[in-house]
């Protein structure tokens, strides 16, 4: 160790901008796409105030239910849907918003449909990492082994809701009332 001792850890800042800024930002697929939908919602802090320097991204599924990666258990498989990338980074406005703009995933083997959300914003040391389910899977819903593990009265945090044709609205409280379930990951 050298005689300064060691860096204090910093919480996640308004440097944002600069380090996690991606060319595709928000569009998971390109518009016009067949089946194209947006989700999109609010960033709360603790105190129910929209976090207006925040970060959403999304890692999801294609279609079919696949990952051009590596470590999807079936192999790696090219996207079924041409100009499908399976990653979204949304960051907030100046009234906590966001939004996506994607394709419904197929499900994975054992599990509903699901997009996996990590969340970036001031005060956090770390990202959060949740998951949005889909309103319209309730029998999948109902056998998905990480929802069977939340309680009932909190599982609902973890499901979008329909928000007009197209459109699902999914908000992310970080804290407080109806604080949405978060992963240990």
């Amino acid at each position: 160790m050298s005689e300064f001792g060691l860096t204090p850890s910093q919480t996640v800042g308004p440097f944002l901008s600069i380090g996690l800024t991606w060319a595709d930002g928000p569009d998971v697929v390109p518009a016009g796409t067949p089946g194209e939908i947006s989700i999109g919602g609010v960033l709360y802090d603790g105190a129910g105030e929209p976090v207006t320097d925040g970060l959403v991204e999304t890692w999801q599924a294609d279609p079919d239910g696949r990952f051009d990666h590596p470590e999807d258990p079936r192999g790696a498989a090219e996207p079924s849907l041409p100009g499908f990338r399976g990653f979204g980074r949304a960051a907030t406005d100046g009234e906590g918003r966001w939004e996506i703009r994607t394709v419904k995933p197929g499900a994975l083997p054992g599990q509903a449909p699901h997009i996996d959300v990590s969340v970036f914003a001031r005060g956090l040391l770390d990202r959060v990492v949740t998951r949005i389910y889909f309103p319209d899977e309730e029998a999948a819903n109902a056998l998905d082994p990480l929802l069977a593990e939340v309680p009932a009265d909190r599982a609902a945090t973890l499901v979008a809701r329909p928000d007009g044709p197209g459109a699902l609205r999914f908000d992310i409280r970080l804290q407080g009332e109806s604080e949405t379930v978060f992963l240990a990951v």
